[in-house]
């Protein structure tokens, strides 16, 4: 009896380490909130970037795409800062990228981010090395001449329609691009190479800038990965975790 507990617990043990996810900084969680799982499913598979799009309402701060479908329930702090915080307690050499994608007026809502932020304090600001958390603001964002009015650990997701100074700079952690606006290619064939071109150009633009380039509205497929990874894009967004996980893992087949 004791043999077969041992083995079992081995078992067990063997499981849960071969089950442990490859930390993926590349991969990006598109509206996470739309999962099955949000939240945990991402950052089970190693995802290092997450995205949640939030509205205020009654004081607080709810996830969801389409206001006219919010529930009371679904609140950021339930589905993405608690579970954050327990993570990143438990493990300590993880990171995480929170991208917040403000749908409506954020002078509204950055107030009660930050209040709801203030339990993860200590995984937000670390003066001897990188932060394991990072907060990316998305959609409605303040203007760049206001981003040195908020805490040190907001960072700005912007999309180079306009000029930013060297004190602005520093406040923006990655720059996203709609992908149709350089190119119209949906996997037919090979990419373009006017399109590659257009799209090299700006991802080195950006990279000039010292500054992770990603774009949305890209195909979410193998193939569509594939050429981003071929052209250099930092972050690579999906609906499918699993999926993409794979691609990143072993490569397209």
């Amino acid at each position: 009896m004791k043999l077969f507990t041992l083995l079992v617990f081995w078992a067990t043990l063997l499981n849960a380490l071969n089950t442990t996810a490859q930390y993926l900084p590349h991969a990006h969680s598109h509206n996470d909130y739309n999962q099955s799982n949000p939240f945990h499913h991402a950052y089970d598979a190693g995802f290092g970037a997450i995205e949640a799009d939030v509205f205020f309402r009654n004081g607080t701060l709810l996830v969801g795409h389409d206001k006219e479908k919010l529930s009371p329930g679904r609140t950021l702090e339930k589905l993405y800062l608690e579970p954050l915080k327990k993570e990143l307690k438990k493990d300590t050499a993880r990171r995480v990228t929170l991208l917040i994608d403000n749908k409506e007026d954020y002078s509204t809502i950055m107030p009660e981010l930050i209040k709801e932020l203030k339990p993860l304090l200590t995984y937000l600001t670390n003066q001897d090395e990188e932060p394991r958390l990072k907060i990316l603001i998305s959609g409605n964002r303040p203007p760049p001449a206001l981003f040195k009015s908020y805490p040190e650990y907001i960072l700005f997701d912007e999309d180079l329609k306009q000029n930013y100074t060297t004190e602005e700079l520093p406040k923006i952690g990655q720059i996203s691009l709609r992908f149709s606006d350089y190119s119209a290619w949906k996997g037919d064939g090979a990419l373009p190479e006017k399109d590659r071109e257009r799209l090299k150009n700006v991802i080195d633009r950006v990279h000039a800038m010292g500054k992770p380039i990603r774009f949305w509205d890209a195909l979410d497929n193998t193939a569509g990965w594939k050429m981003l990874q071929d052209l250099g894009v930092d972050v690579i967004g999906t609906d499918d975790i699993d999926q993409l996980r794979d691609f990143l893992l072993h490569g397209s087949k």
